[in-house]
Order: structure tokens, then sequence, then C-alpha cells
């Protein structure tokens, strides 16, 4: 397993090598400067001097070589839409709050997606299945910004049950998350039905039930052990998808977390601010992918890493 985990961390540091490199110049590449926003009108001298000052007077490959040698050491330079703030302190400032974010919409997915799908897969109950069938259709089909506004007229608009605007207290929580989280609850209840309606008709569960075991062990024991592999393995990269995608969700709900700061730094060619979180959130995909593929391991001992 060392062996693999050694592979996989070096493939990840040529992941966001590649991944580093096309976010570089695909920003500088865009039309327009970090320096003109606002429709503010520079002079010559002040807008040389705010290039000077970013290193963006020099050409462009020898800034890519400054900036990578930078970020080994940690340094991820200087925001230049916000003034005096660092990017490494951006990121440790606002992660918690997307983090937090994050874990309740992946709680929210594992436990109710598994129920779900435990539900849709042993209910002798037609109506039953038919209606988590097309809850889960539902989930994969409407896009999270879109059941996000949904919520925020009924909800937050119409109703007034719940607040619509950042994370002041637990109801606050509710549509963000639940908007987050209805994809990949959907594809949890999917995954976790069709898995274990497959197990349930293995050998080994007709033989467990031969010897007199108690139904409910049987699917704790037999079946739900082997049945939430896939739900494992989906599982690291969900958590990923979770925290990256709450990018749109977070700008509409004026949440400030890391999702929010990622969408102005690209609207404000803030470059350095746009390069940290994008080999931030590359570093966060690569680690929850390994991790899910440890977990399942350890799980399921059939699994041989690096075979």
């Amino acid at each position: 397993m060392i062996k693999y985990i050694f592979k996989r961390l070096l493939l990840g540091v040529v992941t966001l090598f590649i991944l580093a490199t096309i976010t570089f110049f695909g920003m500088h590449a865009m039309p327009g400067s970090p320096f003109t926003q606002d429709n503010k009108v520079l002079s010559a001298e002040t807008y040389a001097a705010m290039e000077a000052k970013y290193g963006l007077d020099k050409p462009v490959g020898e800034q890519y070589v400054i900036y990578l040698k930078n970020a080994l050491h940690g340094d991820f330079g200087e925001s230049i839409s916000k003034k005096g703030q660092q990017v490494s302190s951006i990121i440790v400032q606002r992660f918690p709050v997307t983090a937090q974010l994050g874990v309740i919409a992946f709680a929210f997915s594992m436990i109710f997606g598994i129920s779900f799908g435990i539900i849709s897969a042993l209910t002798k109950h037609r109506w039953v299945n038919s209606l988590i069938t097309v809850m889960a259709t539902l989930g994969v089909s409407i896009p999270g910004f879109l059941l996000a506004m949904m919520l925020m007229i009924l909800f937050g608009v119409k109703l007034g049950w719940l607040p619509i605007v950042g994370l002041s207290d637990w109801k606050s929580y509710i549509m963000p998350s639940l908007a987050l989280s209805f994809g990949a609850l959907s594809t949890v209840t999917r995954l976790t039905r069709s898995s274990l309606r497959d197990v349930m008709g293995s050998d080994y569960i007709t033989l467990a039930r031969s010897k007199g075991t108690k139904e409910i062990w049987v699917i704790i024991k037999h079946g739900l052990k082997n049945a939430l592999l896939p739900v494992i393995t989906y599982a690291g990269p969900m958590f990923a998808s979770l925290i990256t995608g709450s990018l749109v969700i977070e700008t509409l709900f004026s949440i400030p977390g890391i999702g929010k700061e990622f969408t102005s730094s690209i609207s404000n060619r803030d470059y350095t601010l746009c390069m940290g979180l994008t080999i931030f959130f590359g570093l966060l995909v690569i680690i929850m992918n390994l991790v899910s593929d440890i977990a399942a391991a350890i799980v399921d001992p059939r699994i041989k890493l690096g075979k």
C-alpha cells in the first residue's frame, strides 16, 4: 500500500503541475487587466507601478517560473483585488466556512442517500420505489443553482421560513446544503439501490438465510458490507466535488466562503488568487480520491491497490 500511495502522490504532483500551467497561461491569455476593473482610469505611471509591484511587467514565461518557485515554498503571492492580503491567508480564513457547508452537505447526502437506497432496494411497495426513483432522477437532472433559486423563492421569499443571505444560524444552512447535496444524494441513492439489489441475490446471502440468520443481520452484516463499496469509492470524489461545487451556491446565498472568492477572482482577473485557489482545489480533489481508494481497500481486503 505504501508503494501505491507514493505513486499516487507522485502522479498528483504531476497533475498539479499541469493544472497550474494551464491555469496560469489561460488567465494571462484573457483580455483585459486586473488594474482596470470598476471602470477606473489609471495614469501610465500608476499602471506601470502596479504591474511592477506584482511582477506583471516581466515576460509571461519568466512570471511563470517565478510563480512556481514561490509556490513550491508555500508563497502564493498577494491578492491583486484584495490589497494587502496574502492568498494563503485568504484560503485559511475562508476555507473553514466552505468546509463546514461541504461537511453538512456530505453527511446529508450519505445518510439520506444510503437510507433511500436501502428502502428502494428492499421495499415491497412499488409506489415507494417509484417515488424514490423519481427523486433520484430529478436530483441528477436539476442543476444545483436552479434548485437553489427555487428554494430561495419558495422558502425564503414566499413563505419567509428560511434566511437567504449568509450563515447566521442553523436555519441558514438548510437551503444551501440541500441545493449543494441533492445531486450527490441522488447518486448515492442509485448506487446503493442497484448494488444492494445485486448483492441480495448472491449465493452467500442465500447461505446466510439458510443458516437461520435473522433477515436484519443478513442485510447489515452480509448485504450492506459489500453493497456499500461503490458508495465508499464514490464518497471521496463526491466530497471534493461538494467543496468545489459550492462556488455558485456560495455566490447565490452570499456565503463568505472560498467558493465566492474563487468566482470573484475570475471576474476581477485576480491572477494570484485564482491560481492559489485552483491549486488548492486540485490538491483537495487528489487527496480525497486517494482517501476513498484506501478506504475501499480497508473495507474489502480483496481490493489490491496498485494491481
